[in-house]
């Protein structure tokens, strides 16, 4: 047992290593062929910040860990949202631009509805089995495809700098840390589901747990850096629009993906936290609409904070 877990955080330091030095070796590559900063801050950091989730969601789909890949997809979004961001508003009051409360969180609410109709196949024919397939998959990747010509399009109407890195190194250089941060991303992928399951067998406890709680969390600590690095310097577009955007990507490019390569089994226990992540989302929203301003509060912060531990003490205690 205390192997498997110095071999998880093990794995879990590879994926968050590996998926910085991606970023790095891309966003270099890009800028030496005059690529702008906004599209590597749109496409090739936020997806960055995602390829944790990807890799381990699309091991353990090729794996047959069906409940793996997608609670840590669910667990993820879920991460993002109430812990995240509540701990980004706790360290400072955060603005939400319009744009972000009109469009792209009622985006992160299509996506997770988009989840429940597309596994419950048993509400459409008696007796099928409940699964995210190839045909899901292919919609799933339609969404995707439409937010990022949503991006693309209104790219020219925003002038806000992003927080990318700003070094360009050489092309051999830039060519290792990408190549590097992928053998990080495969092997600390597979450390990471490897041994979360091993644990959850050792424990008694449900895949569907272990990925809704250890493998999202693990896969979600970019973004909680992130977001937490954004608040403290009062950039607050950064701190909410990493976890809208890491939701986005991981419903509709990272399940998506998985579903392609092997269609995934659903639990109808799943709907309970898609539900708990679609209410928050909503009360996200209205934490946006209270007051003279569009401003998630401390308060509010903390009431995100405290709500995602209620829902980690629920998991446990079920």
């Amino acid at each position: 047992m205390l192997l498997n877990i110095i071999l998880l955080l093990a794995g879990f330091a590879l994926l968050i290593k590996g998926a910085d030095f991606l970023v790095l070796g891309s966003s270099s590559l890009a800028r030496r062929f005059n690529i702008s900063e906004l599209v590597i801050g749109l496409t090739i950091v936020a997806m960055g910040t995602s390829t944790p989730e990807m890799v381990v969601s699309v091991i353990a789909a090729m794996k047959g860990q069906n409940d793996v890949a997608i609670g840590n997809v669910i667990g993820s979004n879920i991460f993002n949202l109430f812990l995240i961001l509540g701990v980004a508003a706790l360290i400072t009051p955060i603005v939400v631009q319009h744009s972000t409360i009109v469009k792209e969180i009622p985006y992160t609410i299509i996506a997770a509805f988009m989840v429940m109709l597309l596994a419950n196949d048993h509400l459409y024919t008696a007796n099928r089995d409940n699964r995210i397939g190839f045909i899901d998959g292919l919609i799933l990747l339609a969404f995707f495809a439409i937010f990022l010509f949503y991006v693309f399009r209104n790219m020219k109407n925003d002038n806000q700098d992003m927080a990318t890195d700003k070094k360009t190194y050489g092309l051999w250089k830039s060519l290792l840390l990408i190549l590097t941060g992928l053998a990080g991303l495969v092997i600390g992928g597979t450390l990471s589901v490897n041994n979360a399951v091993d644990i959850a067998h050792a424990l008694g406890i449900s895949e569907r747990i272990i990925g809704l709680t250890i493998v999202a969390a693990g896969t979600s600590l970019p973004e909680l850096a992130t977001s937490a690095v954004a608040a403290y310097r009062k950039n607050a577009d950064i701190a909410v629009g990493n976890v809208v955007g890491s939701n986005i990507f991981n419903i509709f490019l990272v399940l998506a993906t998985s579903a392609l390569l092997q269609p995934l089994p659903y639990q109808l226990t799943f709907n309970t936290d898609i539900t708990f992540l679609i209410g928050g989302t909503v009360l996200l929203l209205l934490f946006t609409y209270t007051g003279k301003k569009a401003v998630i509060q401390r308060w509010q912060g903390g009431a995100l904070f405290l709500l995602f531990i209620g829902y980690t003490i629920m998991l446990i205690v079920s």
